[in-house]
């Protein structure tokens, strides 16, 4: 491919949200691939309906557990348009479709739209219900949310992406997909067009109007050149600390003179599991040299209530300005609670930072970086 090609395809799959991997060490986890092919507004079609009539919701019995609602079923279902959005509610991908998710469900749910959150984990945190009930409750997320720690339902779909659309009409057919953020206008385009087909009347031809704000904003695609980061040994990739990473023990660790863009190094002490980084004592940082409009870490405290106070340098200064949502001008914020968290909004013009964050009490375990 050519370089031009090769950075398209990069930028479409940070479009998608990551797929599972082997992070939990799990055999009969699902391994799904990224998806790279073109990306067009309008690539996907409504198919015909299936012959065999297969769509996967009767998996929805599988379900671990429910909220927002009692346990739903494809009986229960029939007659009515279902829309079974796959989500983990650290995925900046998902995070950042979920404005458009959230505004169909009311839009249409008088008309027979029945919109579905199928929760599946990335991260070991996120099969705790509690948190995902938050999660769900922060977020805005009212209609109902499988969860689906089991990965059952994602295999019955044959799902490999967060965040990923299926559109099952009626008659419990399945007639549509897409991966992966974007193609907004299409999506509701097929939700009209199914809703019709179904008899739904007085279905508005007008789209949503819908403006991301905060974490759920929409990515600067012209201006992300930064990739996902894993911060551990399974995943990890672009390290650049001196000796490498030691596994599974503490170790105290410097960031080199010089960092190369899209390098991550550590400092100060950190124990460097197979899914995660810790830090092990006060003081121990991260510098990230990037080129994005904004910064998310995803990150959580050791011990549930014990709060870790970090602070955040860009270029070796306060953000100022460029601050996200979980900081303050002077780059000061406290992990609370497992999730991702927006550090860094900047404005234009977007260039290569150094993004370095200091965490002032031990305790915190960081799991990856994401950028928009």
């Amino acid at each position: 491919m050519k370089t031009s090609k090769l950075f398209a395809a990069a930028i479409l799959a940070m479009a998608i949200g990551a797929p599972i991997a082997s992070f939990v060490g799990d055999a009969n986890m699902p391994r799904p691939t990224t998806f790279t092919g073109p990306k067009s507004p309008f690539v996907h079609t409504i198919a015909p309906p299936q012959a065999d009539g297969q769509s996967g919701l009767a998996s929805l019995e599988r379900a671990n557990e429910w909220l927002n609602s009692a346990p739903l079923t494809a009986a229960d279902l029939r007659g009515k348009l279902v829309l079974i959005d796959f989500w983990t509610y650290t995925c900046i991908n998902w995070l950042r479709q979920l404005p458009y998710v959230r505004a169909w469900a009311e839009k249409y749910k008088d008309q027979g739209l029945v919109v579905i959150g199928v929760h599946a984990p990335e991260f070991p945190f996120e099969r705790n219900v509690d948190n995902v009930r938050r999660a769900a409750m922060d977020l805005g997320v009212a209609y109902p949310v499988a969860v689906d720690n089991d990965f059952a339902i994602w295999r019955a779909f044959r799902n490999q992406y967060w965040p990923a659309l299926y559109f099952v009409d009626a008659q419990g057919r399945l007639r549509h997909h897409h991966f992966g953020e974007g193609d907004y206008e299409q999506s509701e385009r097929v939700i009209q067009q199914l809703l019709a087909e179904a008899g739904a009347g007085g279905v508005s031809r007008d789209l949503v109007s819908v403006e991301g704000a905060g974490i759920e904003a929409a990515a600067d695609w012209a201006s992300l050149r930064s990739p996902e980061t894993y911060l551990s040994y399974q995943r990890g990739e672009r390290f650049a600390s001196s000796g490498g990473l030691v596994l599974d023990q503490s170790h105290a660790y410097a960031v080199p003179t010089r960092l190369g863009v899209n390098s991550w190094a550590l400092s100060g002490e950190w124990t460097v599991k197979k899914g995660v980084a810790v830090v092990s004592k006060s003081g121990g940082g991260i510098a990230y040299r990037f080129h994005a409009r904004d910064v998310h870490l995803v990150m959580g405290p050791s011990a549930p209530g014990t709060p870790v106070h970090f602070r955040v340098r860009i270029d070796g200064k306060p953000p100022g300005a460029a601050h996200g949502t979980d900081i303050d001008d002077l780059g000061n914020g406290t992990v609370s609670e497992q999730r991702l968290y927006q550090l860094i909004r900047q404005q234009a013009p977007i260039t290569d930072r150094l993004f370095e964050i200091e965490f002032l009490n031990p305790g915190a375990e960081v799991y990856a970086f994401t950028f928009g």
